[in-house]
């Protein structure tokens, strides 16, 4: 199976490397047990779901040591290494697990450095594409200075061992303060066609030719509760996640998507979604969704 780019949604150039990544991405997030702790549930599918992502033309994937933790980089480098000429791993840093399965705040200059090395460990790779720092809560920023963090992964970029620095769960503001210290080439923050709090953000974000990559929190995609969401994927002959997908893609060029799934018959919806495009009516009918 094979798929252009105009299949997976056209591509982003990430500023200012000279990666062009196609918008529709793969997050590993799910491969690992349930509640992101532990080995899968079945080895042999996970390993075939990151394959015919990367057979399929996907080239950006989203990752971190603390999903299992360790476990979805392992799987990333038994299913894929050597890395295909062009593949983009993305990771991230921020968060440790606890014994009990807890996600627990690691920014102090040590737990990054050691998570960058867990990273650069479980991977097999001599440097890190890009390193998202992961800041605030669960789904939403915690406003709070950033620059000792960030100032700690620009010196690892310094030493070679990350080739760019993204952000995640921050603020307009948080952004700023990074951005005085080293370029950000993404964004990664909470955001769907239900919960819009960041449309002006993104809109910053696009003008300043910057990427933005919404995540789905833990808890599901709360959209697809939406009666309106449900009709129009029945008008349009696809699920409610193939929607929520489009409409990500049609509602700005800096988007790219990580959708995560640990079955390859979900990763084809996925990426199918691609090439789902939204007529204005149905855009309009979405766009009423966040204020229900």
């Amino acid at each position: 199976m094979s798929h252009s780019s105009d299949t997976l949604g056209g591509s982003f150039t990430l500023a200012p490397t000279t990666a062009s990544l196609h918008r529709m991405g793969y997050g590993a997030m799910q491969l690992a047990g349930p509640h992101v702790w532990g080995p899968p549930k079945d080895r042999g599918e996970a390993l075939a779901v990151l394959r015919e992502a990367v057979d399929a033309g996907i080239n950006h994937i989203d990752t971190s040591d603390f999903y299992g933790p360790h476990v979805t980089n392992q799987l990333i480098k038994e299913a894929l290494y050597p890395y295909k000429e062009g593949l983009v791993i993305v990771t991230k840093v921020g968060f440790r697990r606890g014994e009990d399965a807890s996600w627990i705040p690691a920014n102090s200059r040590q737990e990054l450095i050691d998570a960058v090395h867990d990273n650069l460990r479980n991977l097999a790779l001599d440097a890190l594409d890009v390193v998202n720092l992961r800041i605030g809560g669960q789904t939403a920023p915690v406003d709070g200075p950033v620059s000792e963090q960030v100032a700690v992964l620009a010196e690892l970029k310094q030493q070679g061992l990350i080739r760019h620095i993204g952000l995640s769960n921050v603020t307009p503001t948080q952004l700023a303060e990074a951005q005085a210290i080293t370029p950000i080439v993404c964004i990664q923050n909470f955001y769907n066609v239900a919960n819009r709090t960041d449309d002006a953000f993104l809109d910053s974000l696009a003008a300043q030719g910057i990427a933005y990559v919404p995540f789905f929190p833990l808890g599901g995609f709360t959209p697809l509760q939406s009666s309106t969401l449900a009709t129009a994927a029945d008008t349009l002959h696809a699920t409610p996640m193939q929607v929520a997908l489009a409409w990500l893609l049609q509602r700005s060029p800096n988007i790219l998507l990580i959708p995560g799934t640990s079955s390859r018959a979900h990763l084809r919806e996925n990426i199918a979604a691609a090439t789902l495009t939204l007529p204005p009516e149905i855009v309009r009918s979405l766009n009423t969704i966040a204020s229900e």
